[in-house]
């Protein structure tokens, strides 16, 4: 791009241009004020039209306007629209009618919706069509769906035709493979009916859960039924409260210490 500057100092055109060509121009240029010197018509007075011609034939350096360009390159985008010839994108089907494929498979890439994702079939935000469950690869038309478009899908069995007949059942895999069922004709077990017998478990009631047990109440006086005597705490006989204390320290580092060693075995 062309823009006009104002003229700058000798000392940056000096800079720019080099000595050489600053003194190439200063010889050119009093050249042609002699040359204008010596046409000049004589006039009569000193203070006449003579001194004014001698004075704007004086030697001029530089024009008033310079143009500068700057080649300068697009830094953002395409910095030449039009001159690229890349590969093409591979566009088109990648697999054939009664191909076999599993999920994820890429069956067809386009650009626009040329062809719809039909049954068991995906279509990604590039609109391309990919399988969405192991099959047989179907390309078909269904005109209650649509008169005019055209659909890819994917059958589980491969003698299946799309679209499926209006109203029939969904076919779906579940994972499974169908097995003969095997009739056992021993004679049937009869089965005793009537309420659990309680006898022998007395103040057993069900509970929540469905369970039988005895009441809190009563597994607290087991101790008394069965005669166990207790030794009855004194409050100051600390001799006794040290050693239980003793005791219950020990147990509790013996727990720990078998603790570490289970965990050392794993």
């Amino acid at each position: 791009m062309l823009q006009p500057r104002l003229q700058g100092p000798v000392k940056a055109l000096d800079s720019l241009l080099g000595r050489a060509s600053f003194l190439s121009a200063q010889r050119s240029i009093t050249s042609q004020s002699h040359f204008f010197a010596n046409t000049r018509r004589p006039q009569t007075s000193a203070t006449g039209p003579s001194s004014i011609l001698s004075r704007t034939a004086a030697p001029v350096l530089l024009p008033a306007f310079t143009q500068v360009r700057h080649a300068s390159h697009n830094a953002q985008g395409r910095a030449n629209a039009g001159t690229k010839n890349t590969a093409g994108k591979r566009l088109g089907a990648k697999k054939s009618a009664g191909e076999y494929v599993v999920p994820g498979n890429i069956i067809f890439r386009q650009r626009g919706t040329l062809w719809f994702p039909g049954e068991n079939c995906g279509m990604g935000r590039d609109h391309t069509i990919f399988a969405l469950e192991k099959g047989y690869v179907k390309f078909y038309k269904d005109p209650e769906r649509h008169p005019d478009r055209k659909y890819i899908g994917i059958t589980l069995e491969k003698e299946d035709t799309l679209p499926y007949p209006k109203n029939a059942p969904t076919k779906r895999r579940f994972g499974m493979e169908p097995w003969p069922r095997v009739v056992d004709n021993s004679p049937e077990i009869v089965k005793a009916k009537g309420d659990i017998s309680t006898k022998g478990m007395k103040g057993v009631v069900m509970r929540e859960g469905y369970m039988f047990r005895e009441a809190n109440w009563e597994i607290g006086r087991a101790p008394e039924i069965k005669g166990v005597k207790v030794r009855q705490w004194k409050r100051n006989d600390r001799w006794t409260a040290w050693r239980v204390r003793a005791q219950k320290i020990l147990r509790n580092a013996q727990s720990k210490e078998s603790k570490k060693k289970r965990k050392a075995k794993k």
